[in-house]
């Protein structure tokens, strides 16, 4: 037997049953699912400094365990003193088992791990069921060694959803264990 991620036995033993429920859907394939989660980091100071962006590359695939890739500018931006195609960020899009890998890991250990953590904010849906989350500090990651890091920066996780709408996107995520704040 294949090792199947926890989060994803789950979705289709319990998320889906209680999503049906909630909203009515007459057929299975109705109901919303995570299709990516996307964890991008941008280096403003590449600019200077281009070893930056390797330290970004190398931070996302540890927390993320899949290779990622360095992110270039598209224009050139003068009063930054940007050039076009230099690098300035990188970014990992994670599907399938990596996917609910890294959610799992992100719910169960590095988000606790906020210092006066009360619950992430359910303003970032972008209306087409997909939600942003921005976090400070990558050190909440139990990947990350404190002492190897040369500065302390954030970066951001998008998670796309098939949903239609933020509520049916909300409830999916609030399902798979994402711990929203109470209003």
């Amino acid at each position: 037997m294949s090792y199947v991620p926890r989060l994803k036995q789950e979705y289709k033993d319990r998320v889906i049953a209680s999503l049906k429920e909630e909203f009515g859907y007459k057929n299975v394939m109705q109901v919303p699912k995570l299709q990516k989660i996307v964890v991008s980091k941008g280096v403003g100071a590449a600019v200077a400094d281009k070893k930056l962006v390797d330290y970004a590359v190398d931070e996302l695939t540890k927390i993320t365990g899949q290779k990622a890739v360095a992110t270039i500018s598209k224009k050139d931006v003068a009063s930054f003193k940007l050039r076009k195609g230099m690098p300035i960020g990188a970014k990992v899009t994670l599907r399938g088992e990596r996917m609910y890998e890294f959610l799992d890991r992100l719910v169960t250990s590095a988000l606790p791990r906020v210092r006066d953590f009360g619950g992430i904010k359910a303003t970032g849906f972008d209306g087409r069921g997909n939600y942003n989350l921005g976090i400070t500090e990558q050190i909440i990651f139990p990947e990350i060694d404190i002492d190897k890091i040369n500065k302390i920066s954030g970066m951001d996780i998008t998670f796309v959803t098939s949903a239609e709408t933020d509520k049916e996107a909300k409830s999916l995520l609030a399902e798979l264990g994402l711990p929203f704040k109470k209003n």
